[in-house]
């Protein structure tokens, strides 16, 4: 099983790595993603950028540097798509006091 999921990672990884351009907003980069993998989720499509990142560093420094920056927007990107609406953050500096 867990090759499967490696495999499907690293499919994706190669998709993020062709579709990603320079200045490109997460949301942009999983609507292409979604094009060639529609069941792809956000957390599937993040840790694809992640090892993106990974494979590019050892090939094309350059190119990891902007993958690496999409990556860490789109695991920061606080839109619930499966909501529709902004994710509220439950950590205790947010709540009142």
């Amino acid at each position: 099983m867990r090759e499967k999921q490696n495999a499907a990672i690293q499919e994706l990884a190669v998709s993020v790595a062709e579709l990603a351009r320079p200045d490109m907003r997460p949301k942009e980069l999983r609507e292409a993603v979604r094009q060639k993998f529609p069941e792809a989720s956000k957390k599937e499509i993040s840790r694809a950028a992640f090892y993106a990142v990974i494979l590019a560093a050892q090939e094309q420094p350059d190119k990891a540097e902007d993958l690496h920056d999409l990556a860490l927007k789109s695991r920061n990107d606080p839109v619930d798509e499966s909501q529709g609406r902004s994710v509220k953050s439950t950590k205790a500096k947010d709540k009142p006091r």
